[in-house]
């Protein structure tokens, strides 16, 4: 039952579409690494404002009581005294602009709206019932605009056959159990449910507004579809579907058309296929959405299935609201671009949390991933702000260019975090890119496999690693699987423990009287990288074992350490060309007094004592046998799985 198709909307429409989202970016810098980053909280608006306007009027929503027709439905028939109004057997059809309100039901009939004036048709649903068993049981055939109000406390259902009879093979419509050729509203805050036995529940071949109401729709194949647009402003929605999209706009012909935009609400979806589906975008401002598509992140999907929690042929942006996916497939999902720009977002998946095809920014809001494939995967991923929480199977944030051999340099493919928090647990690679990685501000803790090394890794790039700012904490069997750039502005040590530390082990890293990061381990590690402003180069750190942490933790980062009590495994140099690694046994050291704590406002500024009997840094102190470090030593690659970004996933694209 499922309506397949391949994004129709030609390349360069989707080009404008995406330049007119940011803004001064043109075309051609699109496809160049100089990609337009919006301000944090102007992406939802911008992409609004890139699209075709709703056609929802407040005027549309009075209206005088004294030009109310009724009609009222007596089970086969129905009666009114409006001149607009006429009945033949069960099929009641409304031929003139004005408002209706309809009472009663109709156990086998239709409601027919066919009329060619050029002003809005209001139903007023007063409690109905309508039923019919061989087609839709409210079909707008022609009007100018058409609103469903639901009158305050009642009840109102709607049901259309399970085999539709049309006149000739050359008919497909109505498909849909509430159908509409025009522009369609649904208003009030009276409930609506809708049984759609055939085809769709909700369907408008223009625009679609769901302003309020509580509506629960079941369908067998699309759940809502508002082809030109699907807007929901308001209202409490649940939709179950048993082969389609839950929430849809699938107009394909027009870049400023197809898409899905909710800005207020409470929408529940558990679709078989997507849970949201935009032709071209879908846009969150607020509200809250719940998904749950393909039967959720344990269910195993045919390979051409598509169950995404939200999907878009160009745009996915959220503004703001709470969106909570459970997906067998990808749970965010565009062609083109993903911008995070507000919201919380939780996510669970069998596949990728949040995928963009060539560009995933994120510049505010909070993500957290709680199981994927892989977490954040594009071309070109970039992090300016927000909080980012990812646990994967295989790599925690991607960046991987199709066409590029997977051991070599992709020339287009990034990752740069510039602000923000993240905390990624890779089950291979925590940060994974064949092109360049950048770190040049936020804070940043990534831990890779415990339990694989040679090409697995905190960091992971085929290109330079480079630190320009910010605060970066690496862990893993390997730290860094990459080359971190002689030539990066901030320095950076890398040490490597005798034997693999378990799970919950407190490792800090001190410079003279001050702690500079302390950590609590969330698994198993041997190395760890670490780069912040207050790795000198030329300076030796100590490193130790135990002591305390305090304060909240990115990612088992945390903002104080003391190391009274801790034991001295080595020491560090921020300079050279070799991990330094940990003596084979470390010596205890001797609990100093308690240090006076001082809470810093950013991880690893904690002033603490030397502990008694430690040594004093200098740069030229180290273990025994060791060698002091900048950077870790590149491995031979594993064939690596961030060449699959822009191809193959384990459940099909």
């Amino acid at each position: 039952m499922r309506r397949t198709r391949k994004f129709a909307i030609p390349i360069a429409a989707a080009a404008i579409s995406v330049t007119a989202w940011m803004g001064a970016v043109t075309g051609a810098a699109a496809e160049t690494d100089d990609v337009g980053v919006l301000a944090a909280g102007d992406a939802a608006a911008a992409a609004i404002a890139a699209n075709a306007a709703d056609h929802d009027d407040p005027a549309d929503h009075s209206w005088n009581s004294a030009d109310v027709a009724a009609i009222t439905l007596t089970g086969s028939s129905a009666t009114s005294a409006s001149s607009d109004v006429s009945v033949s057997g069960g099929v009641v059809t409304i031929t003139g602009a004005g408002t209706y309100q309809l009472s009663g039901s109709l156990t086998n009939g239709q409601i027919v709206v066919n009329t060619t004036e050029s002003g809005i048709v209001r139903l007023i649903l007063n409690g109905v019932t309508i039923a019919n068993s061989t087609s839709s049981a409210i079909n707008v055939v022609d009007a100018g605009e058409v609103m469903v109000f639901l009158n305050a406390g009642t009840t109102n259902r709607l049901s259309d056959a399970t085999s539709y009879v049309y006149p000739d093979a050359s008919t497909d419509e109505p498909n849909a159990a509430l159908f509409s050729t025009a522009d369609l509203t649904i208003a009030g805050t009276g409930s609506l449910t809708v049984t759609g036995n055939a085809y769709d529940g909700i369907t408008s071949k223009d625009g679609l507004v769901i302003a309020a109401g509580t509506i629960t729709v079941t369908a067998v194949d699309e759940g809502i579809r508002g082809k030109d647009y699907l807007v929901v402003n308001g209202g409490t929605i649940t939709v179950t579907t048993r082969a389609g999209d839950g929430l849809k706009s699938d107009e394909d012909g027009d870049a400023t058309l197809g898409y899905v935009l909710l800005t207020n609400g409470t929408v529940n979806v558990t679709a078989a296929g997507d849970g949201v589906h935009g032709e071209t975008d879908v846009i969150t401002t607020g509200g809250t959405l719940t998904v749950r598509a393909g039967g959720g992140r344990t269910a195993t999907l045919p390979a051409d299935a598509s169950a995404k929690g939200l999907k878009a042929g160009v745009l996915i942006v959220t503004g703001g609201g709470q969106i909570t996916v459970d997906a067998a497939d990808d749970a965010l999902n565009s062609d083109i671009a993903i911008a995070i720009d507000g919201g919380t977002l939780t996510l669970a998946t069998a596949d990728d949390a949040v995928h963009g095809e060539t560009t995933l920014d994120v510049t505010a809001g909070t993500i957290n991933v709680t199981n994927s494939y892989e977490g954040l995967e594009a071309l070109k991923l970039t992090i300016s702000g927000g909080v980012v929480n990812v646990n994967s199977t295989d790599d925690g944030l991607n960046s991987a260019e199709e066409g590029v051999n997977e051991f070599a340099v992709a020339p287009n493919a990034f990752i740069r975090i510039t602000g923000g928090s993240v905390a990624t647990n890779g089950g291979t690679d925590a940060i994974d890119t064949n092109g360049t990685l950048t770190i040049s501000g936020g804070t940043v803790a990534a831990h890779g496999s415990a339990t694989r090394a040679g090409g697995e890794g905190g960091l992971d790039s085929n290109g330079p690693v480079t630190f320009t700012g910010g605060t970066t904490f690496a862990t893993g069997l390997t730290a860094v699987t990459g080359t971190i750039a002689n030539t990066s502005p901030q320095r950076w040590i890398t040490y490597r423990f005798a034997a693999t530390q378990a799970a919950n082990s407190i490792v800090q890293v001190a410079s003279g009287t001050t702690v500079i990061a302390a950590y609590r381990a969330t698994k198993a590690f041997q190395q760890i990288t670490l780069s912040s402003s207050q790795v000198i180069g030329g300076r030796s750190y100590n490193v130790y074992t135990g002591g305390s942490v305090s304060g909240t933790p990115v990612g088992g980062l945390y903002p104080g350490g003391s190391v009274t009590g801790a034991t001295l495994a080595g020491t560090a140099t921020a300079t050279g060309t070799s991990v330094t690694t940990g003596p084979t046994s470390a010596s205890p050291t001797t609990p100093g007094p308690a240090p006076t704590t001082v809470t810093p406002t950013t991880p690893g500024t904690t002033p603490v004592p030397p502990p008694a009997g430690s040594p004093t840094p200098s740069p030229a102190s180290g273990p025994a046998g060791s060698r002091a470090t900048s950077r870790s030593p590149t491995p031979a690659r594993r064939p690596s799985t961030a060449g699959r970004c822009a191809g193959a996933s384990p459940t099909g694209n």
